[in-house]
């Protein structure tokens, strides 16, 4: 009987160790897959951010020039780069066409008026009727504004230069067949003043950049020196090849030889205008793009919970997040390489 008992005791006893050994094991498991990390309370605030663009100078006076006819390139007289003057012939159509045109419309001026002549007549002898005579007289006022119309694209026939300037780009070439108003040549000009910086910007950055705000802008050509500038139009809609929408710098002190029509230029653009933002350190984000953004939060300091955020834009070191940490108090900061939502935590104080 006592054998009995002996053995049941060491069965119990070895049931309680193993299951002490089992939970103190859970115990530690548990403890080895909580993460210590660190904590910031943030707070929003109302910033005067810089907004960072680019884009490719341009000028304030371009001019598309096109043939107000139709037909056949004769000759083009200027090519990229060359200086032109006022009233110069740029380009020229071929006439054999609109010549043979303008001399069948004069063939039927000459037969109408001789109708009206002879309609005349008839109707001072009372052989014509009034209404024949009116008639004849139509038939010439058509004819005679037919053959104007004709003279008319005659002379348009041609390009000239609408002002003094530079020739910019070239469209078109000797003997293509091209449209009226097709585009031939891109003119600007001779200002060496009237340069501007047209860059492309979200439609968060386009609604807080205003007419008259200032900016400073860079060139490839002279990078160890900022430039002034202020923004002075606004795009009234979203560009459809680009996708954006732009604003248009005036920059001021750039030596005109320094600049080219499509010369890369960057902007860093101060609106007047302030963002509410919050401003946290650049190590709280653990991935993210140009705009958008994951950080780790914490509600109860137990759990961490991955949240997207808006990016407005990164400086020294900090990002401003526009959206996604409302009624947040805390972002964790420390630690977060090693987060998965939903992860325990420690906050180590």
């Amino acid at each position: 009987m006592n054998l009995i008992k002996y053995i049941f005791s060491s069965i119990i006893l070895v049931f309680c160790l193993s299951a002490c050994g089992k939970k103190k094991a859970e115990e530690t498991n548990m403890a080895s897959n909580v993460i210590p990390v660190k904590v910031i309370e943030i707070n929003q605030e109302s910033i005067g951010q810089t907004i960072h663009a680019s884009g490719v100078f341009t000028t304030e006076d371009e001019t598309y020039l096109g043939f107000k006819i139709g037909g056949v390139i004769q000759h083009i007289l200027v090519k990229e780069g060359d200086a032109i003057k006022s009233g110069q012939l740029l380009a020229t159509l071929n006439l054999t066409e609109i010549k043979a045109q303008v001399q069948q419309a004069q063939i039927g001026l000459e037969k109408a008026e001789r109708d009206f002549t002879r309609a005349g007549n008839l109707y001072k002898d009372s052989v014509a009727t009034l209404e024949q005579f009116q008639n004849s007289k139509s038939a010439l006022d058509l004819a005679r504004q037919q053959i104007s119309v004709l003279k008319f694209n005659q002379n348009y026939a041609e390009i000239r230069a609408v002002k003094s300037g530079y020739v910019l780009k070239k469209f078109a070439n000797d003997g293509q067949v091209v449209g009226p108003g097709t585009p031939i040549l891109q003119i600007n000009g001779a200002n060496k003043d009237n340069w501007v910086l047209k860059v492309g910007l979200s439609d968060q950055d386009w609604s807080t950049v205003s007419l008259g705000d200032r900016a400073s802008v860079t060139i490839d050509t002279e990078k160890e020196q900022n430039f002034t500038a202020s923004v002075v139009a606004k795009s009234e809609g979203v560009d459809p090849i680009t996708g954006t929408l732009w604003v248009t710098l005036k920059t001021n002190g750039i030596p005109a030889k320094k600049i080219a029509l499509g010369i890369f230029g960057k902007a860093n653009i101060q609106p007047k205008k302030k963002t509410n933002a919050w401003v946290i350190p650049f190590d709280a984000v653990v991935e993210g793009n140009e705009n958008e953004g994951f950080i780790f939060i914490t509600k109860d300091e137990k759990t961490a919970e991955k949240v997207q955020v808006k990016i407005s834009s990164i400086a020294h070191g900090k990002v401003f997040v526009t959206q996604g940490l409302e009624d947040v108090k805390g972002i964790i900061t420390s630690g977060n390489a090693y987060l998965n939502d939903g992860s325990a935590i420690k906050i180590i104080r």
